[in-house]
């Protein structure tokens, strides 16, 4: 086994072969004494140092590269595993740490696959961490690497993570052309069904759900729920189960979706993700809020065993769903002010940038606020959620928003502002115009 006495003794024969001493071979940039202890096997040079000696000694680097020792490749996919370990335990502070060393280290050394690995959890660590923005500059950078669908599940895995967070940036629109556009090339190279495939499947569900796209899809969660049956794999099945939920209960189909999400919960429950049993116990608490009979004793309860998971395993993005939809709990239990707490509390964990849950947390705000007797603070919010709906490409969420705002408008009698907050929601839903002939004068009689 090649080790580090052998490259050092490489070094040394290659050295008094261009006639050069230590001092020579040091140059500018190493010192002589380190030349020595190199030559004498008792340090490990990395790969920039490695390239510096070949330059010098005029042979080519894979030479030397080739002779380095395998202990080191060893010693960083170890710090590899443990980075891994911290992800999975929900420490996303000492992961991206760890992942940043890993990567550093693994470049250093010529390890590219690790490296990559590294990369891809320093994305993960990011997501968790709740640094979205960044998050997607990794992500970018790896799926930039070649096409998803050609190079596997690892690059579908990049796709899909890139599709969640532009869903939680809202960019909807964005995640659904990445979406479609991988889901078909995989679909024409023939690489569906796998699990993977179905977790891309299943994204695309929610991006459509959530953008209003309510058939496209039912559609896709059938396509899902057929396909997850032939791979077998409960993590799919979850999976595809879990959106096909958010699909029914974008539809007004709350006893179909509670189905589906209970079925979600069963599959999880049986595995060892913490943190997608908490999420999953957030999309079950919501089904049953806004059922046509709320359960709001039960969701507490969900909600409340979720938040204590989430607390050391999950993102603040997470918290801060889970946090609006006890907000929720609160108002369908007549304490507008502690609703309005876990708003703000949602809010804060959410952050300044734009996030989609943020929208949807002013709206939950903004009812709050209106129970209070707070008109102005419940027609800002309201107003904020809506636009932001908007922005995000969100506008069947958003046409709803524009007609909750009409009616905070139309109880303090501001009929003109409740008409156009009406209007503003029907163009959301489509309407551009009437069928009635414009006129700019009075009527003719």
């Amino acid at each position: 086994m090649a080790d580090s006495q052998e490259l050092g003794n490489r070094i040394r024969q290659l050295r008094r072969a261009a006639k050069l001493s230590q001092a020579d071979l040091a140059g500018d940039d190493l010192s002589p004494s380190y030349v020595s202890l190199l030559e004498a096997g008792k340090r490990v040079p990395t790969t920039r140092v490695v390239e510096q000696l070949a330059e010098r000694l005029g042979c080519d680097p894979k030479a030397l590269l080739g002779l380095m020792p395998r202990a080191r490749t060893e010693d960083i996919e170890v710090e590899l595993r443990y980075a891994e370990i911290m992800l999975r335990n929900g420490d996303s502070e000492g992961a991206l740490r760890a992942y940043e060393k890993v990567s550093a280290e693994a470049s250093d050394a010529g390890q590219d696959d690790i490296a990559a690995q590294a990369e891809l959890g320093t994305a993960q660590a990011l997501e968790l961490c709740g640094r979205l923005e960044e998050a997607v500059v990794r992500y970018e950078r790896l799926h930039a690497g070649g096409r998803p669908a050609r190079q596997g599940a690892g690059r579908l895995t990049v796709v899909v993570a890139l599709c969640r967070c532009y869903r939680e940036l809202g960019d909807l629109a964005h995640a659904v052309d990445l979406a479609e556009t991988t889901l078909a090339e995989v679909q024409r190279l023939g690489l569906l069904p796998t699990v993977t495939g179905m977790e891309l499947l299943s994204t695309l569900v929610g991006l459509h759900s959530e953008r209003g796209d309510l058939h496209r899809a039912s559609y896709l969660a059938s396509l899902g729920l057929e396909q997850a049956r032939q791979v077998e794999d409960p993590k799919a099945l979850g999976a595809v189960y879990w959106n096909a939920s958010l699909a029914a209960h974008r539809s007004g189909d709350s006893e179909n979706a509670l189905m589906l999400v209970q079925r979600a919960l069963a599959i999880y429950a049986e595995g060892e993700n913490e943190r997608a049993v908490a999420r999953l116990r957030n999309a079950y608490a919501t089904v049953l809020l806004q059922r046509d009979e709320p359960d709001v004793e039960a969701a507490r309860d969900l909600l409340r065993r979720s938040a204590d998971t989430l607390v050391r395993e999950g993102s603040s993005i997470d918290l801060a769903y889970c946090e609006t939809a006890m907000a929720r709990a609160e108002l369908l239990a007549a304490d507008p002010a502690a609703a309005a707490e876990h708003a703000r509390r949602a809010l804060e964990l959410l952050g300044p940038g734009h996030r989609l849950e943020t929208a949807r947390t002013l709206l939950v705000l903004a009812a709050a606020l209106q129970e209070q007797g707070d008109e102005a603070g419940a027609r800002e919010s309201c107003e904020r959620g809506a636009l932001m709906l908007e922005a995000s490409g969100a506008d069947r969420q958003a046409a709803f928003a524009w007609a909750e705002l009409a009616e905070i408008l139309d109880r303090a009698g501001e009929s003109e502002g409740a008409v156009h907050a009406y209007q503003q929601g029907m163009r959301c839903l489509g309407r551009r115009g009437s069928l009635l002939p414009h006129r700019s004068g009075p009527a003719r009689r």
